[in-house]
């Protein structure tokens, strides 16, 4: 038997209805939908139907969405694009200590260039505060970039509120909501966006492929220069067979969402109930209300996260937030942020619950990591009993 599976934050399986979506692109419909003959025709219907599908999820038009090949590229794409097209105006960037490193590294490489980055601080439950934006901006800003919702610990930024104050002030906005879409709606209108990138493999579809969402009259340096595919936005012959994936993953997404979602929430709640039963000294991190619903971030006190993964490996798929090494404790960035103490940051686990998750597994699971923490206690000569 395979371990039961409590990474969804890492990657999901593909849908049912994803896959039987592509299959015609793989088997039979192989045209590049730029060609002028007959071969092209399905392939290019399906290329629109796509784009239409992932602009319905994120209600925006569909000219407005642009495939590319996952969320990395749309983030490099988003904030490298309008760095370059805006540089004339300012030089100056914001983001959050809390972002992914397809964030983080890309402002990076921006200060290499001669851009200045400020990174704003977040508050223990990982919530970047308005008001340290509104300190922050410049009259060089030109772009701030705050992801939705958090990979590790699941927090969700008051994207609306951010938006709103950097847009009154002329700066454009952009959001990684790789993790947030599918889960809580991320409606580009309501969040007051300019750009917004995506992800595939997030999403129930397949890995390698992702959109950025461009508001209509938000100018982007080309990325992909070529032979002008995507509306001219971004070359290179269009993966037809994940983008078709993609569009069947928006468009379950946005039918079952509410219906997924209490679902992700009931699950990871079981989780987190019963792990907090069976054993003492634990935390949870992130938000308690204002998070992703299938995601549970918890530390175990005086305990190494790697050791636990060694425990319950060939029993439960899960990640951690900390690598411990032989002299010293690689703690995760997004944990520092939010200055989680080291002897809990150490023995940090991510535990996502996704759509095909069950109550058996959960209980199973809950069973497995009680039981490997009471172990590791007991050699280091502490108890691990009740209480929560």
């Amino acid at each position: 038997m395979k371990p039961i599976y409590l990474d969804y934050n890492g990657t999901t399986p593909h849908d049912p209805e994803v896959v039987a979506a592509m299959r015609p692109y793989l088997e039979e419909e192989f045209g590049n939908p730029s060609s002028g003959h007959l071969y092209a025709a399905a392939p290019r219907q399906a290329l629109n139907a796509a784009r239409r599908q992932v602009a319905g999820l994120l209600n925006c038009a569909p000219e407005e969405v642009v495939f590319t090949s996952g969320g990395t590229e749309a983030n490099n794409w988003a904030i490298i694009g309008t760095a370059n097209a805006l540089r004339d105006r300012g030089r100056h960037v914001v983001t959050s200590a809390f972002e992914h490193p397809a964030v983080l590294r890309v402002c990076a490489f921006l200060e290499k260039t001669g851009c200045e980055v400020t990174c704003l601080p977040v508050a223990p439950d990982g919530v970047v505060r308005v008001r340290d934006l509104e300190a922050a901006i410049r009259p060089d800003t030109i772009l701030v970039t705050i992801m939705h919702a958090n990979n590790e610990v699941g927090t969700i930024q008051p994207i609306a509120e951010i938006a709103a104050l950097a847009r009154s002030r002329g700066i454009r906005v952009h959001t990684d909501a790789a993790q947030s879409l599918g889960k809580i709606p991320a409606d580009v209108q309501e969040l007051g966006v300019d750009l917004l990138s995506l992800a595939g493999h997030k999403l129930y579809a397949p890995k390698g492929v992702g959109a950025l969402y461009i508001r209509g009259g938000v100018a982007l340096e080309t990325f992909m220069r070529g032979a002008g595919q995507e509306m001219g936005r971004r070359a290179g012959t269009e993966n037809i067979l994940e983008i078709v994936g993609l569009g069947k993953a928006c468009e379950v997404a946005a039918r079952n969402m509410e219906q997924s979602s209490r679902h992700m929430q009931a699950m990871r709640d079981r989780l987190h109930a019963a792990i907090a039963s069976g054993l003492s000294e634990v935390r949870l991190n992130g938000h308690p209300e204002m998070r992703l619903p299938n995601t549970l971030s918890l530390s175990f006190r005086g305990l190494e996260a790697n050791r636990i993964l060694e425990a319950i490996g060939l029993e439960v798929a899960a990640s951690a937030g900390a690598a411990c090494h032989a002299d010293s404790v690689e703690i995760s960035h997004v944990l520092k942020a939010m200055a989680v103490p080291v002897e809990w940051a150490k023995g940090t686990l991510r535990l996502t619950t996704g759509r095909m998750t069950t109550a058996t597994e959960i209980d199973r699971a809950a069973d497995v990591i009680v039981n490997a923490v009471i172990a590791m206690r007991k050699k280091q000569g502490k108890r691990g009993g009740g209480g929560g």
